[in-house]
């Protein structure tokens, strides 16, 4: 199956059959960078997957409501986000509830079959994990994912400036947690 490029797909988002042709393209052409993103965000492999899914879920069932004034792709990456910041939102209330989650982040990845990184790997996602949803997000598409501040706005919906000041923060954050913890 060959990528799509984006006004190919909107041409066939636009009725309910070619819907049904182009999802299962869309769900292969975009899984590995939502995954991504979504892993960045929430860290270990089985999470990212539940998030994806819902991900998906969630595109499949707002599809005909999708107008295309946006492009796809930032379309998917502002589901997939925002399922992931309710995730970890609903994660905080459920470990809240939980006295036995004593082991920190950087021990659960270390013990994730799926993380390949080290210890100081792991004390950075670590540190990642202590910012708030939004620096936390702001950082991960900034520092891992790249993205240009004009194309996180586009996603999140903030302007460049409260992404700069945000992203800032979160770096400051994460620097004075690495070296109280090393």
């Amino acid at each position: 199956m060959s990528p799509l490029d984006e006004s190919e797909m909107d041409r066939l988002l636009a009725s309910p059959e070619g819907r049904r042709k182009v999802f299962p393209m869309i769900v292969n052409q975009y899984s590995r960078p939502l995954y991504w993103k979504i892993r960045g965000i929430v860290l270990t492999h089985d999470d990212a997957d539940d998030v994806l899914q819902n991900t998906f879920l969630k595109a499949w069932k707002n599809l005909p409501s999708f107008e295309g004034k946006a492009k796809l792709s930032t379309w998917l990456y502002r589901i997939a986000i925002n399922e992931a910041l309710d995730f970890l939102r609903h994660a905080k209330t459920a470990t809240l509830a939980s006295a036995d989650d004593d082991l920190s982040v950087a021990n659960r990845l270390l013990a994730d079959t799926y993380f390949d990184g080290d210890r100081s790997q792991a004390l950075l996602q670590e540190a990642v994990a202590t910012l708030p949803d939004v620096q936390r997000t702001v950082f991960t598409l900034r520092y891992y994912d790249e993205m240009k501040y004009s194309e996180i706005s586009e996603v999140l919906g903030t302007s460049e400036g409260a992404l700069k000041a945000s992203y800032h923060i979160a770096v400051q954050k994460i620097t004075d947690y690495v070296k109280r913890h090393e």
